[in-house]
């Protein structure tokens, strides 16, 4: 049973490893994070989020599903818009982000095959903010340092 780890967590801080080959028992695992996903009404979910420290995503923006193995921004285009985000892992708090309009990106299907594709608006800021989760990054990192240490207390 996955279960979502919440703010303070020290293993949200870590740097996810890459995950070599895709096998049975890994794609029951991207099938366990997607059902967490939807149940916690979430559009995107990083493995690190349940303990996992493997380089996995899936999001679903409503187009259906998406799982990314070993994800890469290879590129960033376009003009940077701020938007306010939210994150299963802090609930009930919202950070208005920065992130490009336009991401080029790498990863591998759930076949383990390499995939390149481009994404646009609301895909390319989720890709953005679960590839952040995969290198230790949360979206209270984009506040002011005031306004982070003020969060921080608020959240301790």
């Amino acid at each position: 049973m996955l279960k979502i780890l919440i703010n303070k967590n020290p293993i949200l801080r870590k740097t996810s490893d890459n995950l070599e080959k895709i096998t049975a028992k890994d794609k029951q695992f991207f099938k366990q994070m997607l059902d967490l996903m939807y149940e916690k009404k979430g559009i995107g979910l990083a493995a690190v989020q349940v303990g996992i420290l493997k380089r996995v995503i899936t999001i679903d923006i409503g187009q259906g599903p998406i799982v990314l193995v070993n994800p890469i921004i290879i590129k960033k285009r376009g003009k940077k818009i701020a938007m306010e985000e939210g994150c299963l892992s802090l609930p009930n708090i919202t950070v208005k982000v920065s992130r490009c309009a336009q991401v080029v990106l790498k990863a591998m299907n759930v076949s383990g095959e390499n995939v390149k594709f481009e994404a646009t608006d609301l895909l390319a800021r989720v890709l953005q903010h679960e590839i952040d989760h995969l290198n230790g990054r949360m979206i209270i990192d984009y506040l002011p340092w005031p306004k982070r240490i003020a969060l921080k207390r608020q959240i301790s």
